[in-house]
């Protein structure tokens, strides 16, 4: 998935340790050739192909993706859109490019959600419009942990965390028995010795950390960063990061993108109408919890 993904387990034979996590790997491996927006030969890609002409017939898992980033398009009022693939490729983050004013206002109309249609029952996927693209980039690692985990439990492994990227699931407890303990990234961290601003101890949980650091480039003294509005097709600039704790990674992915573009206020008043956990970071640093998790998380103290 073009990250760095690892995945630790408790067990009591090292060999069947190893065995679970080599067929969690394989899922992951599984799931990123379905997905894959540059693989011509992903189902993804195929919907992207057909855009505007046949839907396409999909597997059990695109579809679940699918349902899930649409759900999630629902609940933040489209600040999470996975057809933003139109516009976010008119941006280079590698080479610090980004795209002329004129290119993003023809493509913005590419970008739609409400033009994304599954059908269950014949198992097929359908972009309305020509010259649109899904891009899955924005939950399909939280996707890929949950089915790790899923695929760990089914071999008999109680315990353990998988990490792709800044999507995190735990589940069971350390040998000590307590809850593992999860850092969350300062987004302005000048080194290591201030790299993490807070912690929490998570089981049977997912956290994912969406920051305008992680994909981006100032130019002329403004950041741009891969989080896009999918309303503008420029970066959203209400905070420097959003992370979300709730049971599921696929959602803790998505609607740390999602509220990430919403803003604090908005976000924060979304969160608790879904019952989910959050600590944003807003523009200015300044950060926001969510209720339920006060007391739950240690911040660490500037020296």
């Amino acid at each position: 998935m073009d990250t760095l993904v690892t995945i630790t387990v408790v067990s009591s034979s090292k060999d069947s340790a190893e065995k679970a996590i080599d067929t969690a790997f394989s899922e992951i491996e599984k799931l990123e050739k379905l997905f894959d927006f540059f693989s011509p030969d992903s189902e993804i890609s195929l919907i992207n192909k057909n855009a505007g002409i046949s839907e396409v017939k999909v597997s059990q898992d695109t579809l679940d993706i699918l349902d899930k980033a649409l759900y999630v398009s629902e609940k933040t009022e489209g600040a999470f859109d996975a057809t933003i693939g139109a516009v976010i490729t008119l941006y280079d983050f590698y080479k610090k490019v980004n795209p002329e004013d004129s290119s993003i206002k023809k493509n913005l109309s590419l970008v739609n959600y409400r033009y994304l249609t599954i059908d269950r029952n014949k198992s097929t996927a359908f972009l309305k419009k020509r010259g649109m693209y899904i891009d899955l980039g924005g939950i399909s690692k939280g996707y890929a942990a949950d089915n790790a985990v899923e695929t760990l439990k089914r071999n008999r492994i109680h315990s353990g965390l998988v990490s792709v990227a800044g999507d995190i699931k735990a589940f069971g407890l350390k040998p000590d028995g307590k809850p593992w303990k999860i850092g969350i990234r300062n987004p302005r961290a000048k080194g290591q010795e201030d790299d993490i601003m807070a912690t929490i101890e998570l089981t049977d949980m997912a956290i994912s950390t969406s920051g305008d650091y992680e994909r981006s480039f100032i130019n002329d003294g403004k950041r741009y960063h891969h989080l896009l509005n999918p309303r503008t097709g420029y970066p959203a600039e209400g905070c420097q990061s959003v992370s979300i704790i709730t049971k599921e990674g696929a959602f803790t992915d998505a609607f740390a993108t999602g509220i990430f573009i919403l803003g604090p206020e908005k976000g924060i008043k979304t969160l608790e109408k879904m019952g989910f956990d959050g600590v944003i970071v807003d523009s200015q640093g300044k950060v926001h919890t969510t209720p339920h998790i006060r007391g739950k998380v240690e911040f660490k103290r500037s020296s």
